[in-house]
């Protein structure tokens, strides 16, 4: 269990996955039994924070920061991609599901041994959403990449809710800058407005209507903007709450 609580037994999830020939499909169908996991264990946890499938974090100065990355079985990919997570975390857990028949990765001492000596968890999922501690992360961590670090601490506390989960893949992750984008796009719906009379809907409005990084905003007149046709459909794609 991270951060101390290694030990704790493992927890029995009742959330079951969607079956396809009797196998769970997609790593998305991990994100809800491990998100549980970690936050039985105190941590507020969102999926697809600067490319990491899971980000748990502790409060705290500075917050305890576990990822965790995903993948329907284990494998040499999840370890390489595991560890290019280290210097950005204090824990990095690797979770796939378990093998029917009992002879995955996860019943490999060598694989088992190869993550005890990187630093790196091991949590198994079975079909029935139990998790299990395979492997604990008790080896040193690598060097901290601060700038990194401190990056995902804030997209993670700037992110509101957890929009998208964990294992995503081939469609647009719901990052804290779109979300203040659709929240610009909603404001101009009633009309053009200045950067200046957004400043209480983002406080990074300007940045965000001058770059127009997703082509949502029109140009109207000098330091006026309004909503593209892009824009509209944006909203139809995403609605944003009053």
């Amino acid at each position: 269990m991270p951060s101390g609580t290694r030990s704790t037994p493992a927890i029995e999830l009742t959330s079951a996955p969607r079956i396809i020939f009797g196998r769970p499909t997609l790593e998305t169908t991990l994100y809800p039994p491990v998100k549980s996991f970690l936050e039985a264990a105190g941590y507020a946890v969102k999926g697809e924070v600067g490319g990491c499938d899971l980000v748990g974090l502790l409060e705290g100065e500075p917050p305890l920061v576990v990822i965790c990355e995903l993948k329907q079985a284990f494998n040499l990919e999840l370890v390489l991609q595991a560890v290019d997570r280290q210097s950005q975390s204090d824990e990095v857990w690797i979770a796939a599901r378990t093998s029917l028949t009992g002879k995955g990765r996860e019943r490999d001492r060598r694989f088992r041994d190869l993550c005890r000596r990187l630093g790196l968890g091991m949590l198994g999922v079975s079909a029935a959403d139990h998790i299990e501690i395979i492997v604990s992360p008790l080896a040193p961590m690598p060097k901290k990449n601060t700038r990194k670090r401190n990056r995902l601490v804030e997209e993670h506390r700037r992110r509101k809710g957890d929009p998208t989960s964990g294992g995503s893949t081939r469609q647009p992750i719901m990052t804290a800058y779109r979300q203040q984008a659709l929240a610009c796009a909603a404001a101009l719906q009633a009309g053009p407005l200045r950067p200046r009379d957004l400043k209480t809907t983002t406080p990074i409005a300007a940045k965000i209507l001058l770059h127009n990084v997703y082509g949502w905003f029109d140009r109207i007149d000098r330091g006026v903007y309004g909503l593209s046709d892009a824009g509209a459909e944006a909203l139809k794609r995403w609605p944003v709450e009053a």
